[in-house]
């Protein structure tokens, strides 16, 4: 088969389209027909050399996919050959075949497109796991989402507003902004130009950033709030503030989806096709896909995630021929 490999870390640049070989199918494990993967923050920092996989995963790029099932393996039952699926994958997305723990498998949700779905399992089990499964997200609370015009914040916004909480969002511009309100964001804050821990008090914070935002999500906390920390966008080491969070009776949660043991995976993706997929069935959620290019531009897309003008995801189409327009 065909996949995205890295002559070595580096730039986009070093993405190639080659021929690889095939992974065998386990015992619990199925086979997916890939018809699309997406892009993620990680799949970066993966290129450079700074987020390798975890032990026994596919070195290929690549947390999630959609596709259908072509190959099912000893002990599997809930899945046939001809399903139209998406995935949650340790690694391997970026290919015309990947091998995943069946127990990882979603259906398509019902309303969108094939290629569209690629963009929801990694979001999907991000936000359900750190915002409700973590920190027991309900109605009437206030929670800012850092990053809210990313694949993971377009997404966040939409499951807090379908279950009744009130979001805050910050963004760099006045577009991205926009778009978070038209997604049901309320409270709308330009970090570039304005300190959202003046500006807004959260009973849960969802933070991409890290060290950087460190000591002003403290301050944003409301007492017995809660910051979950994802990602370290802005750096891995600050100082915390103890007293302050004491005095807000406060805690701070990080986690991270990739390297969790299969059988928590296992329950995330169970609770996000119980609680999720009936959301976006209804149309109350919806992929936000910004541009969908084909497998072997992958290195574009690349370079437009790090440009930062990215409103929600970048998808890849792999079913397409390479090097061929996606149409």
């Amino acid at each position: 088969m065909r996949a995205m490999t890295m002559s070595a870390p580096g730039g986009p640049e070093v993405l190639q389209w080659t021929e690889v070989s095939t992974p065998t199918v386990g015992d619990g494990q199925v086979r997916i027909d890939v018809a699309a993967t997406a892009v993620n923050r990680a799949d970066l920092l993966q290129r450079q050399g700074f987020y390798p996989p975890p032990p026994g995963a596919s070195d290929i790029i690549g947390l999630e996919c959609s596709g259908t099932v072509s190959e099912i393996g000893p002990g599997v039952d809930q899945w046939r050959i001809g399903d139209e699926v998406c995935a949650l994958l340790a690694g391997g997305g970026y290919a015309e075949q990947v091998v995943v723990d069946a127990r990882h498998v979603l259906p398509k949700p019902a309303g969108i497109s094939l290629v569209s779905a690629a963009s929801l399992p990694e979001t999907a089990c991000t936000v359900w796991s750190n915002l409700l499964m973590r920190a027991g997200l309900h109605a009437g609370q206030h929670v800012l989402i850092h990053g809210g015009s990313s694949g993971i914040g377009t997404h966040a916004i939409q499951i807090c507003r379908a279950l009744g909480a009130t979001v805050a969002v910050t963004a760099g511009s006045t577009e991205k902004l926009d778009a978070c309100a038209e997604l049901g964001a309320e409270i709308l804050v330009n970090y570039r130009t304005e300190d959202f821990a003046e500006l807004v008090r959260a009973d849960l914070i969802l933070d991409i950033m890290g060290a950087k935002y460190l000591a002003q999500n403290i301050r944003a906390l409301q007492p017995d709030g809660q910051l979950v920390i994802i990602g370290m966008q802005g750096g891995i080491s600050a100082e915390l503030p103890i007293a302050e969070l004491l005095g807000k009776r406060g805690t701070v949660h990080a986690t991270n989806l990739r390297g969790r043991p299969a059988d928590n995976k296992a329950a995330i993706v169970a609770a996000v096709r119980e609680h999720v997929w009936p959301l976006i069935a209804d149309g109350t959620v919806r992929p936000v896909v910004y541009a969908e290019l084909p497998i072997t531009e992958a290195p574009e897309a690349h370079r437009m995630l790090d440009s930062g003008s990215v409103i929600g995801k970048v998808v890849l189409v792999v079913g397409a021929e390479a090097g061929e327009p996606v149409r």
